[in-house]
């Protein structure tokens, strides 16, 4: 009897384990409901604390993105109208920036759009979120007639969306070397025919310490840490296309 008990325990908590990890999966594959849009000004505390979380301790222990988004809405190069936001069961759980750029050519100045930052809430990593809000503002940047895109990140990140390395296209950094990290995607198939140049980003990506520090001390505090993917980041901005 002793013996039947006991096994009728491991049925009974195996049979409880098994509904446990069911209504897991459940809960992870539930139907959410899913909707981008524009940005509104009643987003943007909730947005950099999106930013915030999605890049701490990522590049560097800390983050600056959060920063970088709340000062780029004022700043001449920020494009209003490719600020998305991806909303969650109606919260805001991601986001996407373009700014103005372009491409110095011997010749002049060749205008083009960036990216960045574009982050989703690390809850929701690996769940099709950030390729939609990418997909779509990609559309949006061809309806609205701009040339190409260029943006910074890791090749296996954008290169499903049509991104190619700017040494095919002749388009380098300011030192004119070419860096695997540099990204173009031409919005129309001659766009960049007889570009060629080093690409130039708004300033508005770039931010002083003091002014990081500063407004990061009106979130709550987190720990700031030394890890491995930060070395790792500093080694592929390094990278060069060969």
């Amino acid at each position: 009897m002793r013996a039947y008990v006991q096994r009728s325990g491991r049925y009974e908590e195996r049979q409880t384990l098994c509904q446990r990890t069911a209504e897991t999966e459940i809960r992870r594959y539930r139907i959410m409901n899913i909707i981008v849009r524009n940005e509104e000004p009643k987003d943007h505390r909730r947005t950099e604390e999106v930013a915030r979380e999605a890049f701490w301790n990522l590049y560097f222990p800390g983050a600056a993105e959060h920063y970088v988004v709340h000062k780029m809405r004022s700043h001449p190069d920020f494009i209003q109208e490719l600020a998305f936001v991806i909303e969650v069961d109606g919260t805001v759980e991601g986001a996407i920036f373009y700014t103005h750029s372009k491409v110095v050519t011997p010749d002049g100045e060749f205008p083009t759009i960036s990216f960045g930052p574009v982050f989703i809430s690390p809850k929701y990593h690996r769940q099709g979120l950030g390729r939609k809000l990418i997909t779509h503002s990609i559309e949006k940047a061809k309806v609205m007639g701009y040339s190409a895109i260029l943006t910074l990140g890791y090749p296996y990140h954008y290169e499903p969306y049509g991104f190619r390395g700017g040494k095919k296209y002749g388009i380098s950094m300011p030192d004119g070397k070419f860096y695997t990290g540099l990204l173009v995607l031409p919005l129309r198939k001659t766009a960049l025919d007889g570009i060629h140049g080093y690409a130039e980003f708004s300033e508005v990506l770039e931010a002083e310490e003091a002014d990081i520090l500063a407004f990061d001390a009106s979130f709550p505090e987190k720990e700031k840490k030394v890890l491995s993917c930060q070395h790792e980041y500093e080694i592929a901005c390094a990278q060069l296309d060969e």
